[in-house]
């Protein structure tokens, strides 16, 4: 077993210095880049005792070192440079070093690499330290400039631009900041420009920067830049503090992208955007991180986290913040169907087995690992029930003073609280143990009805997760309305506050009986149960004035029909259909709305379903049993998918609008059931004429699914082979729809095509990932899924250890399944395990998911 050091949150000290000021010279070279620092530092004066100065560094060649301009001969180990204690002045002083390194060879992609001929870099969690010698951890925060030096005609970093000459640029950024969101880029790249003018009256200049040639795609993302920077002002108070903003698209990204301050650089396929190329589900996510990325301007830049087990502080908040702000871009109770349907499927998954964390962890060993959908999607969750305790006024009087009170501070969990308590006056202690404690409280339903007074009782278990055996009764907000027997709303939505393991609440002076409806817009985080016949869960997908739980409802009895049909051979049942049918030709209903309710619930959901009712899921019969469903359903809504399916095949110009992205995934819904009827001849039309990628890409999806399709295959590959995002989506169709016993197969197939760069994060997700996402395919009982993965993720891990550390999560569900793939899971596991050079990336993951066997 590896010994690799934890961290402790318990173990947290101030550094020993103060960096009052940082000055960088970047002489750039493919494999000879010179850094030059300038370090003005003074002991803390909230470190009482005499410290050495340790400062962190990989992979660096030292030059030169001088303390105050006299040369030393510093400590130097693999990981840090350390000056002892007696040898540093008890007042303010300067540290110069010089550092060589070799951005070409940077595959990891952290810290100064390059891609495609570009300089880049990429410094949260830990990557500053493979630029130069530094104390690389959030709290230490600092004022930059910085020159570089290329012959490049565009030379970027933080802040604002002071002076630049032939192959020379410094800047400026006059905001302190930690070292992960040092930037820099150089190249040869075209701006796609604009200007946003300040609610004070301040100009901005505002550019996109691509590669030549890319320059026509990048106007959806300018547009999501400019309402995001209005947004927040209008909504958030928060005013945007530079001169410039940049955002640079770069090929080559481990994540999304970065919010670097002042200069974002974000991976390609979230900037570049047309019709053609670009589907609706594309422009959707180039809105939501643009605005992301932009939001941390306040929410992380200019407020910090002091240490990374604050990491949810704001990865948290931001996501909140992006999430309100696509709910008022586009429809708001889609986009929340939209996002819990991701928590669903990625954090709960994740706080039901080995690799559970709280929303802030107590200790990590690899931080790179904790960028997790705990920390973003829940954390964001938890910030959303906050709100709802503390209604609009109180959280907007909280953020407020959170901006006025820590502005320009690395701040924690606690301070944020703090405000929050000072702002209402609310004792959130109890609300803490969000923050402290993992797994996904699981809430039961019981009611009473007796001459008028209905009563709801919820009892709430907080599971064992690992190293937390027991967990205390939570604060659990609890959106509720009750609807007459007729369908009519009898009480509106009310906040029911949950605070105790057992509490009840009464409903005094109905007339009838109501029929409940719990948790509205999904007010907290939390599994519920509730055993509720299916004419019940028919009657609120009809009724319910809440479309959250209007979805929800349809979806529910879309897990129990598919899970009877895998665990007992059951038949299609009808009040699914029924109230599905009537859903889908409901023409005041929103179309978006509409094609979500069309979208069975996914293979591994119903994995998950199964398990949790103690039975062991079997993926072959799980996608047996979706596909049936798909078949009863496009029976049942027979002639009526026809005529849906004109009316919304329109030949309106194209725009990514909500509304008529919401059309377009109404129509693709019905092609895809329509083509179960005709055998995918309508499909074939449709690709053959399709005037978008989202209309291509929906007609191949339904040619895929009924296994043909290989002439359009090849159609596309000829048409877009020289576009690598859009050539990730042809790698990664191909696998989704495969036959569960040819996937792995396929995907190896794929793996031998020219243009499977594996180096690349984005097409290595693409294809591995793809394969891991096809549940059927990955834990095919042959362990062809299992062994292809760990092979791959083996391969890639010397070059580029965090992508494979991520890609890994494909196991954590291993221990749900039978006992041969559990012996095959495993085996895999420790093949991964006894790889000799493995990454502390990829070993954590894989001893913690191999722990829960």
């Amino acid at each position: 077993m590896s010994e690799q050091k934890t961290v402790y949150l318990a173990d947290y000290l101030p550094y020993s210095h103060l960096v009052d000021s940082v000055d960088l010279t970047f002489r750039l070279h493919p494999t000879a880049t010179r850094v030059l620092a300038r370090l003005k530092l003074r002991p803390n004066p909230d470190r009482k005792d005499r410290d050495h100065l340790r400062l962190d560094g990989e992979g660096l060649t030292l030059i030169s070192c001088r303390l105050d301009g006299q040369p030393i001969a510093p400590t130097v180990d693999a990981q840090s440079l350390t000056i002892a204690a007696h040898e540093l002045p008890h007042a303010p002083f300067t540290l110069e070093t010089e550092v060589e390194i070799a951005p070409e060879g940077n595959t990891a992609l952290e810290g100064l690499y390059m891609s495609k001929g570009m300089y880049c870099t990429q410094c949260e969690a830990e990557g500053f330290r493979k630029i130069t010698w530094y104390p690389d951890r959030p709290d230490v925060m600092s004022r930059f400039k910085v020159r570089i030096e290329a012959d490049l005609p565009v030379l970027l970093s933080n802040g604002n631009p002071t002076s630049q000459g032939p192959n020379w640029a410094e800047w400026d950024d006059p905001w302190p900041k930690p070292a992960y969101l040092f930037a820099l880029v150089a190249g040869d790249l075209r701006a796609h420009s604009a200007a946003f003018t300040t609610a004070s009256g301040r100009k901005v200049d505002l550019h996109i920067w691509v590669r030549p040639g890319d320059e026509t795609r990048c106007a959806y993302a300018m547009d999501s830049l400019i309402r995001s920077m209005r947004w927040d002002e209008q909504v958030y108070g928060r005013e945007y503090d530079l001169e410039v903003f940049n955002i640079v698209a770069v090929d080559d990204f481990n994540m999304g992208a970065m919010e670097n301050k002042g200069l974002n650089i974000f991976n390609s396929r979230y900037v570049l955007a047309s019709p053609e190329t670009a589907t609706d589900d594309d422009y959707a996510r180039i809105e939501a991180i643009i605005a992301h990325e932009y939001f941390h301007n306040w929410t992380g830049n200019r407020i910090t986290c002091r240490d990374w087990f604050q990491l949810c502080l704001k990865e948290g908040l931001t996501v909140f913040r992006d999430h309100q702000f696509s709910g008022d871009m586009r429809s708001a109770a889609v986009r929340r169907i939209e996002d819990v349907a991701t928590l669903r499927g990625r954090q709960f998954r994740e706080d039901a087995g080995p690799l559970a964390h709280p929303v802030r962890p107590e200790s990590f060993i690899e931080i790179n690992n904790f960028y997790t959908a705990t920390v973003y999607e829940k954390g964001a969750e938890v910030i959303g029930m906050l709100k709802s305790l503390v209604g609009e006024a109180g959280y907007k009087r909280a953020l407020d003073l959170y901006f006025d009170r820590h502005d320009g501070d690395a701040a924690t969990i606690e301070d944020w609280l703090q405000v929050f308590e000072d702002a209402t006056g609310r004792d959130l202690s109890q609300f803490k143990l969000w923050y402290s404690e993992a797994g996904t409280p699981q809430v039961k339903v019981d009611e009473a009805w007796d001459n008028g007074v209905y009563t709801l009782t919820f009892t709430q278990k907080n599971p064992a997760t690992p190293g937390q055996p027991k967990k205390q009764p939570k604060v659990i907000p609890i959106k509720v309305g009750l609807l007459n027997p007729n369908g009519d709303e009898v009480v509106p939505t009310i906040m029911l506050e949950m605070t105790r393991a057992k509490q009840s609440f009464r409903f005094e002076g109905l007339a009838a009986k109501p029929v409940p409806s719990i948790l509205r817009g999904f007010s907290a985080p939390v599994v519920l149960d509730r055993k509720a016949p299916a004419a019940e869960r028919a009657f609120l997908l009809a009724h319910d004035t809440d479309a959250f739980n209007k979805w929800e409802a349809g979806r529910a009895l879309a897990k129990e029909v598919m899970a009877d049909i895998a665990l007992k051979g059951a038949t299609v049942t009808s009040d699914w259909l029924d109230a599905l049918a009537s859903v889908t030709f409901d023409d005041s209903l929103d179309p978006a709305f509409r094609a979500l309710c069309l979208r069975l619930p996914g293979e591994d959901d119903i994995a998950q379903t199964i398990h949790a009712m103690g039975r062991l899921p079997d993926p072959a019969k799980i996608h047996a049993a979706r596909r049936e469903m798909t078949g009863a359903l496009a029976v049942r809504l027979g002639e009526g998918l026809q005529r849906l399916y004109k009316d919304l095949d329109d030949n309106a110009p194209f725009s990514p609008s909500a509304a008529q992205a919401g059309r377009r995934a109404l129509k693709i819904a019905a092609l895809g059931l329509l083509s179960r009827r005709d055998g995918g001849k309508l499909a074939a039309s449709a690709f053959a004429r399709a005037r978008s990628m989202t209309e291509e890409i929906g007609a191949l999806s339904a040619l895929l699914d009924l296994r043909q399709g290989q002439a359009e295959l090849v159609s596309f590959a000829a048409r877009w082979g020289r576009d690598a995002n859009v050539m990730d989506k042809w790698y990664a169709l191909q696998i989704a729809h495969a036959d569960p016993a040819e996937a792995a197969d396929l995907t190896a197939t794929l793996i031998g095509t020219p243009g499977f760069d594996w180096k690349n994060p984005n097409r290595f997700r693409a294809v591995i990932g793809a394969l891991a996402a096809n549940h059927a395919g990955f834990h095919h009982r042959s362990g062809k899924g299992y062994r292809l993965v760990a092979d791959w993720l083996l391969k890639l891990d010397p070059l580029n250890p965090q992508t494979a550390a991520r890609v890994s999560t494909a196991f954590e569900t291993w221990p749900r399944y039978d006992a041969a793939r559990r012996r095959l899971a495993r085996a895999a596991l420790d093949t991964i395990l006894s790889a000799p050079d493995l990454s502390g990336d990829l070993r954590e993951m894989a001893e913690r998911m191999l722990s829960a066997g």
